[in-house]
């Protein structure tokens, strides 16, 4: 899934009793008999990221030459309460899920099961994009390297916040998204392109993507607690609690079940069980605790190394310079880039409460995994280059210090935007027709109905596939309003803008996200909704 970044930094009583007991409970869980030197001081470094970032728990591994050196928790599962992360407490993986999703298939070419560049319709015949032509050159590779011609996360509000459609539904939908860009022309990150590359996996095996993962991937690595739905988990398991600032304030929020997303971003892993999946990825397939057994061939390993969709090289911002590098691609699920003249092979991910980072370093051997329970990727990121710095014998940077300037920069930025758009509102304005006019059943042809219903004197906006998108209405200026979601955890809200016909009746709607740090898969802007009955209909609903 996407990578959630909301960064302030404050401090409260609140927030300082919890960072104590994160504190005191860094948890060195499991160091093996390998060369530790380069980590040897890595606790008073997490310690540091984590007081910085205000992250309760996190778990590292780190792999070198075909051992694990390192594997170890640090702080808790849930901020305020004791029980510490250890290597088995589980985090959501989010979009590292990708990289299984890619594998997956990739066991299937070698398998002589499809071809890479298969057409997606010989194996999923209803697949259809917007543009027939799209949907008759689509290949399989496609689906993994984010080039469809779809905007960025575009479609991803039919499964996020978690809805109520089946993978098959939301791939339905894909043939009323128009594109963005020309087909193979430009890279655009897309979480429902490998929802359809776990369909392909399930059209071929006549198994789910759940279980192919399970007995294809998970089994042969011994990824014993490994497992793809947050439905699974049960009182007392070893499960870290996600995090995230609502409103400023950091706390503990529910566990988002993205199953029908499953292929895009639902694993759920530990660092023991990730140590096993990055040694065979830096052994190119071979699973080193099984002698000679692949889980795939060296031929699929390059595969996914490879560069699939080229990307731009920009200047790092200051602080950062050392990113700087002469590459950047993305594979097969893996994303592609240069470090101090290393080629790394890596991938983030994100969801609401966690986000983590999975780093290869091929030619020097070394792998970094770091799972957090907490949105801050300044933390994961500080991490991962401090551990590869150590291996590459790079002078020292200060990670934490540069990436946390870049997060309240990034944060300040934005809030001067939205300040700057207040500032220039017509608050004397007043909307084209009574309030109650704007009430009604709006349809949009990919994600399908939403309701606007009066609700004591206040328009409420339902998204009916979501359920927890539940907004109050506020008048804006003109014909345009606040959305603004109950759950303050969504931090998401967003513009509801109305157009009239000539006769005074709504034609149609558009939203767009208010903060530029909304998450891109908030895709609100792609969205154009038009009544699906006359305006005024539902004014009388939910009262």
């Amino acid at each position: 899934m996407t990578s959630r970044v909301h960064l302030t930094n404050s401090s409260t009583p609140r927030r300082r009793l919890w960072l104590a007991c994160v504190l005191a409970c860094l948890v060195g869980c499991r160091a093996l008999a390998a060369d530790t030197a380069p980590v040897s001081d890595l606790d008073s470094y997490m310690a540091e990221a984590m007081r910085t970032f205000e992250v309760p728990g996190i778990a590292v591994a780190v792999v070198k030459d075909g051992e694990v050196v390192l594997t170890r928790g640090y702080g808790v599962r849930r901020a305020g309460e004791p029980a510490p992360v250890d290597t088995h407490t589980l985090f959501g993986i989010a979009s590292n899920t990708k990289a299984f999703t890619a594998a997956a298939l990739g066991i299937l070419v070698d398998e002589g099961k499809i071809a890479w560049d298969d057409p997606v319709t010989k194996h999923l015949p209803w697949f259809q994009m917007y543009d027939p032509y799209v949907t008759r050159e689509m290949t399989v590779r496609d689906l993994l390297c984010h080039r469809s011609g779809l905007g960025l996360g575009a479609g991803d509000l039919l499964f996020w916040p978690p809805s109520t459609f089946s993978r098959d539904e939301i791939l339905h939908g894909l043939r009323f998204i128009k594109p963005a860009h020309g087909f193979r022309s430009k890279f655009a990150y897309s979480n429902l392109m490998f929802v359809a590359a776990g369909q392909v996996v399930a059209a071929v095996t006549g198994s789910s993507w759940d279980d192919f993962v399970k007995q294809r991937i998970f089994g042969p690595l011994g990824m014993q607690s490994t497992q793809t739905s947050v439905k699974l988990f049960r009182a007392g398991d070893n499960v870290a609690t996600p995090h995230s600032k609502v409103e400023g304030h950091l706390q503990a929020i529910p566990f988002t079940a993205i199953d029908n997303s499953g292929p895009a971003g639902a694993i759920n892993s530990n660092v023991s069980d990730m140590s096993r999946w990055v040694m065979t990825q830096l052994a190119a397939g071979r699973i080193p605790q099984s002698g000679d057994k692949r889980l795939f061939s060296e031929r699929i390993s390059k595969e996914m190394w490879s560069a699939q969709t080229p990307l731009g090289v920009p200047d790092p911002p200051p602080g950062l310079e050392a990113l700087r590098g002469n590459f950047s691609a993305y594979g097969l699920g893996w994303g592609l880039n240069e470090f101090r003249g290393h080629k790394v092979v890596s991938h983030t991910g994100g969801l609401p409460g966690f986000v983590s980072l999975v780093m290869l370093i091929p030619d020097i051997q070394l792998g970094i995994v770091v799972l957090t329970n907490q949105e801050a990727d300044g933390a994961f990121s500080a991490i991962g280059h401090r551990i590869a710095d150590r291996y590459l014998g790079a002078p020292d940077t200060d990670w934490i210090a540069a990436y946390h300037k870049l997060d309240e920069k990034q944060r300040a930025d934005a809030a001067e935007k939205v300040a700057k758009r207040s500032a220039s509102r017509n608050a004397d304005s007043k909307p084209s027709l009574p309030v109650v006019k704007y009430a009604g059943r709006y349809r949009d042809p990919w994600y399908g109905e939403i309701t606007i219903a009066m609700e004591r004197d206040t328009l409420v906006l339902r998204f009916n596939h979501t359920p927890a998108l539940v907004a109050d209405m506020e008048h804006w200026q003109y014909d345009t309003f606040k959305a603004r979601w109950r759950d303050r955890s969504l931090d998401a809200d967003a513009f509801v803008t109305f157009a009239l016909s000539p006769d005074g009746t709504i034609s149609q709607m558009k939203m767009v996200p208010i903060s530029p740090l909304t998450d891109f898969s908030f895709d609100f802007q792609d969205l154009l909704f038009t009544p699906a009955v006359a305006a005024g209909a539902a004014s009388a609903a939910h009262p």
